[in-house]
């Protein structure tokens, strides 16, 4: 009995100390989560503030400044500058010489203020039930989110009030009590954002009646005190620029995301222009309202909120940048009933909203109408599209989870450093993949051209001297034999050609092709062997900003012949066609030997037949042999290619662990055996 209750009395100390424990992580990681916040939000003024006026809060200026706008005696529209509603201009006017003086600091502090209340109170309107740690971090995240948002940043660099609807809206719907006082905050909003109208029957629809009748008395009020203030204004804004169409720059600008600017881009004019957007505006009203009342009644407000904004953005004339917030409230809805579909939503309408559209879709013709139209597409898909889960559905609180393999046994007691990433045995999302590479590449890319100084002569010289030290290296090593392999293929015209086209085709070819085959075939190891080439990847972007280095062919005094880019102007500083397009001294450690050997060594080890692991391996040797003759790299840049490699593997290795061996496939939702093996053991 007594060690009975000895053995219950230690349970309990252990499950408190396991509680404490948790507790204590997730209040280091709230106090994390919002240090980042801070350190964005510090950011984000910095890059503001630092700017010379003139370049900053350039909408502010030209409203408020000395020669703004609103200090024109005529009409707010003559320069077409000001693109707000005519009851913006009444409500701003009064305000010019306060904002005159708070230009700066006073304005993009009161802005941040806007941010955080945004975040926050987006954070208390999640759908319930949410878990106690997203309650506690969600609130930093949602900050940390907007302040990365490209509508946020660019409303800070030109001074825009764009924030302010979007809260108003939000305040109206989960802040204020009463019907009435929530009809009057989105009246107000649509006071200065006409397309929030769509508002009003979501607040009819979802039973909040009153606060729609007073959402409409509050917009015509407003609307008409503008219109007595100032007739011909209003006169100019609603019926010559057709509700604000026209203001603020060509309505086909890229910034317009709306169906208009659209059409407009696709070379649509006139009334035909003019019928399809009405009738296209006309659907996904009706289509994002309808969808939007049904995430209301089932209990899912910030959500039905979110897609009513998606489809305002569609069907106003003009939507600027600065006013495309609502698409990412729309990341709260879930999509799915797999854990591994759960972040395809969330992640895609994140890229969408943080990064530039040229870095998730390649710069290809045929995709430039959804490059152009990136945000507006996430807008209607939001809208009309996507299949948001009910509440009621079975996996909205429980998808279907991961399978994982058991761990693998390994000799060291401290491997793997993060137990946790079990390895899932299922295949990840094709699409989020596919979107991550993308992002991942064009990362890659922009850093590798910015990892040296240019074309300018201090970054060239640097790394001629860092080639020369790499030359004297190999003759020490007797390694140098770059210039006799390259003058020796150059005599051959088929074995030059040879090399040439495998310079040029293979690089990016096979190891698509081998992650492919592994994701098709190979889920387990495809997990495995992605990360390790991350982080030969990662490694190398470091080698390439710390030591840039002219590879032979750049060498003036070598006396190589480039045999894939022709002959180099060595009196331009600009030499090279490649030059604007990528970092030409981005030599050591070579991707192009490293990337091969991850593809051979990957072969090797998977590849069930010893025929299939000797081709594989053959494919590094090619690439080594096609670097050298074609005067791309020096032998020691393979050397580093294999450095960074080798550290890719050990590194997945030491987070992760020995990779799962086996074999799952799940087709069309059936699930075939699973064969594991412990390691070293048979199957």
């Amino acid at each position: 009995m007594a060690d009975a209750e000895h053995n219950g009395r230690t349970a309990e100390a252990l499950g408190a100390t396991a509680v404490g424990a948790a507790g204590a992580r997730v209040r280091m990681a709230r106090l994390g989560l919002w240090l980042v916040a801070a350190v964005l939000a510090v950011r984000q003024m910095t890059l503001v503030l630092s700017t010379p006026r003139g370049e900053r809060l350039t909408a502010l200026e030209t409203w408020v400044g000395p020669e703004g706008v609103l200090h024109v005696k005529g009409s707010l529209y003559e320069s077409t500058q000001f693109t707000g509603t005519p009851f913006g201009g009444l409500v701003l006017k009064p305000l010019t010489r306060s904002a005159e003086q708070a230009l700066g600091w006073g304005w993009t502090f009161g802005t941040l203020l806007l941010v955080a209340a945004l975040g926050v109170l987006a954070a208390r309107a999640l759908p319930q039930p949410v878990s106690r740690l997203t309650s506690l971090l969600a609130a930093p995240v949602a900050i940390s989110l907007l302040m990365l948002s490209l509508p946020v940043r660019n409303t800070l660099w030109l001074g825009q009030t764009s924030i302010m609807p979007v809260l108003l809206v939000l305040v109206g719907c989960f802040a204020v009590r009463g019907e009435r006082a929530s009809g009057l905050c989105v009246g107000f909003a649509a006071a200065l954002q006409p397309a929030l109208l769509l508002f009003l029957p979501l607040l009819w629809f979802t039973g909040r009646r009153r606060a729609a009748l007073t959402t409409g008395v509050t917009f015509a009020a407003l609307t008409v005190l503008a219109w007595a203030a100032m007739p011909h204004d209003s006169y100019a804004y609603w019926v010559h620029h057709m509700a604000g169409a026209g203001l603020g720059g060509e309505a086909d600008d890229l910034a317009n995301q709306s169906l208009h600017g659209a059409l407009l881009r696709l070379g649509l004019t006139g009334p035909l222009e003019i019928g399809l957007f009405l009738a296209l505006g006309a659907v996904v009203a009706v289509l994002g309202v309808r969808r939007a009342v049904h995430y209301a009644h089932d209990g899912q407000l910030l959500l039905a909120v979110a897609i009513t904004g998606c489809a305002a953005i569609a069907v106003s004339p003009t939507t600027w940048q600065h006013q495309l917030l609502w698409v990412l409230l729309a990341v709260v809805g879930r999509v799915g009933r797999r854990a591994s579909d759960r972040y395809v939503w969330p992640v895609a309408v994140i890229l969408v909203m943080t990064l530039p559209a040229k870095m998730m879709l390649p710069n290809m013709a045929a995709l430039y109408p959804l490059r152009d139209n990136a945000v507006l597409l996430a807008a209607l898909a939001a809208a009309t599209l996507v299949p948001f889960l009910s509440r009621t559905s079975p996996y909205y609180r429980s998808p279907i989870p991961r399978e994982y393999a058991p761990p693998v046994p390994t000799r060291f007691r401290r491997v793997p450093l993060l137990p946790y990433l079990r390895r899932v045995l299922t295949r990840p999302n094709l699409l989020l993949e596919l979107l991550l590479i993308r992002v991942t590449y064009a990362a890659y890319q922009k850093v590798r051209l910015a990892a040296t100084g240019g074309s300018n002569s201090k970054g060239r010289g640097k790394a001629e001297a860092h080639g020369q030290d790499i030359l004297d290296l190999e003759r020490g090593l007797h390694l140098d034999i770059e210039h006799w392999v390259n003058h020796a293929v150059v005599r051959v015209d088929w074995l030059r050609n040879f090399f040439d086209f495998y310079y040029e085709s293979f690089h990016f070819v096979v190891p698509l092709s081998v992650l492919a085959v592994l994701y098709w075939r190979r889920p387990v190891d495809y997990r495995w062997a992605r990360s390790a080439l991350g982080f030969a990847t990662l490694l190398a972007l470091v080698g390439f900003w710390l030591y840039p280095l002219a590879p032979p062919r750049l060498m003036p005094t070598l006396g190589i012949i480039d045999t894939v880019h022709g002959v180099q102007d060595f009196s331009k500083p600009d030499y090279g066609t490649l030059t604007a397009l990528t970092n030409q001294y981005a030599a050591m450690p070579s991707l192009h030997f490293g990337w091969s050997l991850w593809c051979g060594v990957v072969i090797a080890i998977v590849a069930p037949k010893w025929w299939m692991k000797a081709l594989g391996l053959l494919h590094p040797f090619f690439t080594l042999s096609a670097i050298v003759a074609t005067g791309n790299h020096w032998v020691l840049d393979a050397v580093g290619g294999a450095a960074v490699v080798a550290a890719g593997f050990g590194l997945t290795f030491a987070l992760q662990g020995p990779r799962g061996r086996g074999v799952v496939a799940v087709e069309e939702g059936r699930r075939e055996t699973v064969v594991l093996e412990k390691d070293g053991a048979a199957k």
